[in-house]
């Protein structure tokens, strides 16, 4: 007679003590690309946050919110900023003269003073802020919430700043867009067009928004979602022998 092989069941299925160190160590690479992309997200939000509020202390001082160029003397450009007018001309060149009184301003450019000083502040407490909440330091490693949340704060920091620098820009950019249409006025009078600051303002304003909502998803994204799973499988199949056809081991 002729013995019958049976052919194994699973014989390629991996023992428990195989599949463990497996099982961690796929955990371990997802926790780690996470961590990278969080940090990288964090790193690109803060620097576009502090490229954002150094141009908008730029845009404040830039005596370019506004451009007169006059068609009767070609030789001759007006600009106007938040705290002074200036006279371009090709024979002496810039003079500039400060405006003498806040009051005496149009109520556009007293606002606009006001909320580019409250974007500065609040763009520098959001650098503080979010620089003490990277995980790249080593300050507070153990203090995961706390960062976290020093984390987002940082970004509704940054949003409020963004918001601070693009209201008076498009403000002012709205009254002069009135101004040049405005029917009533003979149209020899010359007038204002948008300046350079206008355009220097808006990026600056968009990348705080950018910035404060990359820090804010980078500190609100979960932590190597699949790792904990395959830990959790790691250990239960540690904890519980089993057979390699899959069969638990019979108690004797």
């Amino acid at each position: 007679m002729t013995r019958q092989h049976r052919p194994e069941a699973n014989r390629h299925t991996l023992s428990p003590q195989t599949a463990a160190p497996i099982g961690a160590a796929e955990g371990a690479s997802l926790a780690a690309m996470a961590l990278v992309l969080r940090v990288v997200m964090q790193f690109v939000g803060l620097v576009l946050s502090a490229l954002g509020w150094v141009l908008s202390m730029i845009t404040t001082y830039l005596p370019h919110w506004k451009n007169l160029n006059l068609e009767l003397n070609e030789m001759e450009n007006w600009t106007l900023g938040l705290w002074q007018a200036c006279v371009v001309r090709d024979e002496v060149g810039r003079q500039c003269k400060d405006f003498d009184s806040f009051l005496a301003l149009p109520v556009e450019l007293r606002v606009s003073r006001i909320l580019m000083f409250l974007s500065h502040g609040l763009g520098l407490l959001g650098l503080l802020v979010s620089g003490s909440g990277l995980d790249c330091l080593r300050v507070g490693e153990r203090q995961r919430k706390c960062k976290k949340w020093l984390l987002i704060l940082g970004g509704v920091l940054f949003w409020t700043a963004g918001v601070g620098v693009l209201v008076p820009v498009s403000w002012v950019a709205h009254v002069t867009v009135q101004e040049f249409w405005d029917e009533t006025l003979p149209e020899v009078v010359p007038r204002w067009e948008f300046g350079e600051a206008l355009f220097l303002g808006w990026f600056a304003g968009f990348s705080l928004l950018l910035g404060g909502c990359l820090v804010t998803w980078a500190a609100c994204c979960s932590q190597a979602p699949l790792a904990a799973g395959r830990y959790a499988a790691a250990d239960t199949q540690a904890q519980c022998p089993c057979l390699e056809n899959g069969t638990a081991a019979p108690k004797v």
